[in-house]
């Protein structure tokens, strides 16, 4: 049977899988004939001119199966000859025959058994027919249901705690608007009266998420932007009308009784209104900015709300920042934290990650996220970063036989600043290069890739290790392992935290570490929080964990590690 047209027109259904024809073989039909005399193969010339060259007809069965057919389908073929032969009675099976040009298809193969005249079976005849069209589309519709699967749904990653978009997908809700036409940012700080306690402000913060929802306008989104921040975008809202929806937000909050799980109490609140036009300079993350610097305002003026008619140039905006960077600096109103690392070798553990948290004067320490990615974006991180490499190599000089891994932003390994600072910490300290692994966040945000080479270059020359962290998230991480001299890459625990019962994550891990053994490179896996997961990491030949089955972050008091 000769090939189909590869032209004709493939139906968007599955096609239906029918058996070979049980026609005798004839002159036309594709087949091979096998006799146990001799070893002997007998190949029409369909199936020669399917494969693309006649097979020499000295060829023993051994060697036909594995030059012809795919090495995967060898299992698959090898036993459905032995079924045909020990039973008997026909076999039908699917394959994969390999063309000269190296070239495969797909073919249904009817296998019947050769008898002698007393019954027992002398050889098999295999009739041949190419449906490679048909196991296309099969494999077609396979592949789609796998990416079904494994894609997210979607980005609209809803903030756990409160139900609204998360600061990142609110913000790409502030650009959308902005292409769209003007409108106004609302973002209102919420704290309970007097004394609060974190788990208090949690729960207030979602009921206040609650209450805002019950009165904002059709069609206006909200998202928690801070720790304590709920903002409220006003698409194509005139300025006027946003003022006095912004007035009576922050006035239903302020005289809401809130109803928690073991008490009821009054809550604070100031808000931070902004405009936006679809001419203006500012973005998303900028208006975020200014609302923000402004809620603080009102706080500090003892008002309900301020007003932001024009969004704050920029310079201003990157001066007022700093300076309430500095600010934080001077106060203390920076900590770390520490996490232990566990060697999967000795079972020990034989590092910790220090991890930056701001201290929030209602709710204490909070991840620093929000604050790097704004100083990030408004090149104020680097005084942020050498804060925690100066802190860092204390500890180092207190504790000469811990390792400790420091965090360092995409931005601040380009600041030529960086390395000389580093060195000149090292020699004052008198700190143990070797103790040092400096850990890249951030890589997309590196601004000067030759002085960020530089950095690494000396760090090692010192001494010190090199991380890469989140490895597997994004942005560049491949290339960066060819552009610097990693020692250690961290792979990102989004991919860690189902591993056990996720194969796709289990197929993605264990090709993250085979490609960093093949580069000389360790690797930690984050977020390992049961056994069964630890087990697996070991079994795919991860070389560090780290999560909270591990330990979780503990505060670094007195210039000391927590240790348990």
């Amino acid at each position: 049977m000769v090939a189909p047209d590869e032209h004709r027109h493939v139906p968007p259904r599955l096609p239906e899988q029918r058996a070979p024809a049980d026609d005798a073989p004839g002159e036309r039909s594709a087949w091979f004939s096998y006799t146990a005399s001799g070893d002997r193969i007998v190949w029409s010339a369909a199936l020669r001119a399917m494969l693309g060259h006649p097979p020499a007809q000295n060829e023993v069965s051994r060697k036909v199966l594995v030059r012809y057919v795919h090495r995967d389908d060898h299992a698959r073929a090898l036993g459905a000859i032995t079924s045909a032969w020990t039973s008997g009675s026909t076999v039908r099976t699917t394959l994969r025959l390999m063309r000269a040009d190296g070239g495969w298809f797909d073919v249904d193969c009817r296998i019947e058994p050769v008898k002698s005249p007393d019954g027992t079976v002398r050889g098999i005849r295999c009739t041949v027919t190419d449906v490679s069209a048909r196991e296309r589309a099969r494999r077609e519709m396979a592949r789609l249901a796998r990416r079904g699967e494994t894609v997210q749904d979607s980005l609209i990653e809803p903030d756990p705690a409160t139900g609204l978009l998360t600061r990142a997908r609110f913000a790409d809700e502030i650009d959308r608007a902005l292409r769209r036409g003007g409108g106004a940012v609302l973002v209102i700080r919420v704290q309970p009266e007097g004394e609060s306690r974190p788990e208090r402000n949690a729960d207030l913060l979602h009921r206040a998420a609650r209450v805002l929802e019950g009165v904002v306008q059709e069609g206006a989104l909200l998202g928690r932007v801070g720790p304590n921040e709920i903002a409220l975008l006003l698409a194509g809202t005139s300025w006027p009308m946003a003022r006095r929806e912004a007035e009576l937000l922050v006035q239903a909050l302020r005289s809401q009784t809130f109803v928690l799980t073991d008490t009821w109490l009054r809550a604070e609140a100031w808000g931070g209104l902004v405009r936006f036009t679809p001419d203006g300079d500012a973005g998303s993350h900028e208006l975020l900015i200014d609302a923000e610097q402004a809620w603080r305002q009102s706080r500090e003026a003892d008002r309900p709300l301020t007003h932001v008619a024009h969004p704050v140039p920029a310079r201003d905006r990157q001066g007022s920042y700093r300076s309430r960077v500095a600010d934080a600096l001077d106060t203390d109103r920076f900590t770390l934290y520490a996490q232990p690392i566990l060697d999967l070798q000795t079972n020990t553990v034989t590092r910790h990650e220090l991890l930056l948290r701001v201290l929030d004067e209602a709710d204490g320490p909070q991840s620093p996220t929000q604050v790097l990615d704004t100083a990030e974006r408004l090149d104020a991180v680097y005084d942020i970063d050498l804060w925690v490499v100066e802190r860092a190599m204390q500890l180092a000089a207190e504790q000469p036989s811990t390792c400790l891994q420091i965090n360092l932003s995409g931005r601040s390994v380009g600041d030529p600043r960086l390395t000389d600072e580093v060195e000149r910490l090292i020699q004052h300290y008198r700190v143990k290069p070797e103790q040092l692994t400096f850990e890249i966040t951030e890589t997309a945000l590196i601004g000067n890739l030759s002085e960020a080479r530089r950095f690494a270059d000396r760090v090692r020359d010192l001494g010190c290790e090199l991380a890469l962290d989140d490895f597997g998230s994004g942005y560049a991480s491949f290339r960066y392992l060819r552009i610097f001299p990693i020692d250690l890459v961290k792979i990102d625990g989004e991919y860690v935290v189902d591993l056990v019962d996720n194969p796709q994550d289990q197929v993605l891990v264990r090709a993250l570490v085979q490609v960093c053994q093949a580069y000389g490179i360790h690797t930690v896996a984050e977020f390992v929080q049961d056994e069964p997961t630890l087990r697996l990491l070991r079994e795919l030949g991860v070389d560090y964990v780290q999560g909270y089955l591990i330990g979780r972050p503990a505060p670094v008091v007195e210039g000391r590690l927590h240790t348990p």
